[in-house]
């Protein structure tokens, strides 16, 4: 099993680039930074691949609020720094996100996600590229700096199945996020059948000697993308949640973000996160192993003292 990290929102630039330093103890195959609405992800992997000897990953880059060739140039660029380590995680983000926070209008996703990857493999082959799509054309395009590798691992995020499909199709890998656990053995059952890939699945965690202090952190991350997250709230109430998503979203509408969290079931703790003691957790992540994912991503979700909680989390992990 190849076991990742994902280190990100909820921690300050320091906390963050201590906590990947700290990752050279354990060695995990992935540090995969977010960015959301936070640090700009290309910056924060230059320094963070200073910091461990892991490969560094992009959890995720939209598509929408950079084109296709400038997402290469990144890639290509911070390839070079790390020395070939970059792992490049794309997705189409969310309709608040795009719109509400970039201004952009969010349309065609799974069109743009398809000509992304097309022009991000020509633009990192080192041609000269001529591309004509639905939606981008590009003349003449080379970079002016050779890419160490042609071929930088692409993993898509995916939620809805036509997304899954594209992924499975076109991509080297595919990103999860909060889907039960139950669901997606089945999914990637049936998608691994069509084509082997890397199936990743970052997990909402918090580890604590207390149990419930750990399992009250998770409720609150959780709560939130449900609250806010129209794609995840929908997809949850496809797949068993439809009571607990509604509930959690009625609260959230009437009263806000405050007590939301105390909404969120044990049912819901025990298929789309791993929290609760190291023990409870080693267990959790077991069964996320057995349900097909290949690299399951451990989301640090800190309690206390950010370093104590980080150290704690790995020893936890370590030996997985």
């Amino acid at each position: 099993m190849k076991l990742s990290y994902s280190l990100g929102s909820l921690l300050s630039i320091e906390d963050l680039l201590k906590c990947a330093e700290k990752t050279n103890r354990v060695k995990p195959d992935t540090v995969w930074i977010p960015e959301t609405w936070g640090m700009e992800n290309y910056a924060i992997m230059s320094s963070v691949a200073s910091k461990t000897k892991s490969k560094i990953g992009s959890s995720i880059i939209n598509i929408y609020s950079r084109s296709p060739a400038l997402i290469a140039m990144g890639a290509a660029t911070l390839d070079t720094l790390s020395n070939q380590r970059f792992v490049l995680g794309i997705g189409t983000s969310s309709v608040p996100i795009i719109q509400g926070l970039h201004g952009y209008r969010f349309e065609r996703p799974l069109q743009r996600m398809k000509e992304t990857v097309e022009i991000i493999r020509l633009v990192l082959s080192g041609k000269k590229i001529n591309y004509t799509g639905e939606i981008f054309s590009l003349r003449g395009f080379s970079l002016l700096i050779k890419p160490p590798r042609p071929n930088i691992p692409i993993y898509i995020a995916a939620v809805n199945q036509k997304m899954t499909d594209l992924a499975w199709s076109i991509g080297d890998g595919v990103i999860f996020y909060l889907r039960p656990i139950s669901e997606m053995k089945t999914t990637i059952a049936k998608m691994q059948k069509k084509r082997v890939i890397d199936v990743a699945c970052q997990m909402i965690t918090s580890v604590s000697e207390d149990g419930d202090l750990a399992k009250d952190r998770v409720r609150k991350t959780l709560s939130f993308y449900i609250s806010v997250g129209e794609i995840y709230r929908k997809f949850l109430a496809e797949n068993g949640f439809k009571k607990e998503t509604e509930q959690i979203y009625e609260e959230y509408l009437k009263s806000g973000l405050d007590s939301v969290h105390e909404l969120v079931t044990d049912s819901m703790l025990e298929s789309l996160t791993i929290s609760g003691s190291p023990q409870e957790c080693r267990k959790q992540l077991k069964r996320v192993h057995e349900a097909g994912i290949t690299q399951p991503i451990i989301q640090f979700n800190p309690i206390g003292d950010v370093s104590k909680s980080f150290d704690l989390l790995m020893k936890t992990f370590s030996g997985a």
